[in-house]
């Protein structure tokens, strides 16, 4: 299996959004968004950020021959950092470690684009395969004692000494 992880095409800002879609759908306390919701947007964000190759914010995608599969989304804020967001991969493709490819295609492009950046990212409560994922990809739990409220997300940090 050919996995080729690339930033989406303005052209593929559509593909972005069934994908997308499917994410909500089909896991739908994996992310902090909610399907029906989700539905009733005429356009994301993330999808005009594809279109107009929006340079702080990129998302990149996991595929076979023409086919996404997996998608993982980049946002840099106002300072020398960013965050991780909308991982997914599709389910009959999920256990090949291709998200871990994805999440690693991501440092790779937000550390290129942008020197010095701390990358970031939130992982719901319970969702275990996503947190090793992450724990695997060099990222490690941030301890916060005002924040340990249940429910909270868990916030991580990549830490590239700690692969």
């Amino acid at each position: 299996m050919n996995i080729n992880y690339r930033k989406l095409f303005p052209k593929e800002s559509k593909m972005y959004r069934n994908i997308r879609l499917e994410s909500l759908e089909k896991f739908p306390d994996a992310f902090c968004a909610s399907y029906q919701e989700a539905l009733k947007t005429e356009k994301f964000r993330m999808e005009n950020d594809i279109e107009l190759q929006t340079a702080e914010r990129f998302v990149l995608g996991a595929f076979i021959e023409k086919q996404l599969i997996g998608i993982c989304a980049f946002v840099k804020d106002e300072t020398d950092t960013g965050n991780i967001y909308q991982m997914y991969v599709k389910r009959e493709f999920q256990g090949k470690n291709i998200g871990l490819g994805l999440i690693k295609a991501v440092i790779h492009q937000a550390r290129q684009q942008f020197d010095n950046i701390e990358i970031g990212l939130e992982v719901i409560p319970g969702n275990d395969s996503a947190y090793r994922l992450y724990k695997k990809a060099g990222f490690e739990e941030m301890t916060d004692e005002s924040d340990k409220e249940p429910g909270n997300s868990i916030m991580m940090k990549y830490r590239p000494d700690k692969i």
